[in-house]
């Protein structure tokens, strides 16, 4: 099962965690580049006295512990949530049901 996650997250190109048990640490916001066998190749930033590093690591599928993916986040400092209003009229999303008549409804309830 796990082996299919990471196939799915490699060819999806999202960003994921993944908790290396053997060195029981989390990496955070990893790429996942390629899956050959048994060795999953990741890619990721750290951030270390204002330097930003990238890194490129193959793990062994066997140490990977737990891989998940953030599905959503919101911003502690703007207190006000958007709604569907709010948002752009190319990006809103408009239900196609079919309109029903409620007063045929009534009538078959009789």
């Amino acid at each position: 099962m796990l082996h299919r996650k990471i196939y799915q997250f490699c060819t999806d190109g999202q960003e994921v965690c993944i908790y290396l048990r053997d060195q029981q640490r989390w990496i955070e916001n990893a790429c996942i580049l390629a899956l050959e066998g048994d060795l999953v190749t990741i890619r990721y930033e750290t951030e270390e006295d204002d330097e930003i590093c990238s890194w490129e690591e193959m793990v062994r599928l066997e140490s990977i512990g737990a891989v998940n993916r953030k599905l959503a986040s919101v911003s502690r400092l703007n207190t006000e949530i958007l709604v569907a209003e709010d948002c752009p009229e190319a990006e809103q999303i408009y239900a196609h049901y079919p309109e029903v008549n409620l007063d045929e409804e009534d009538n078959d309830l009789e």
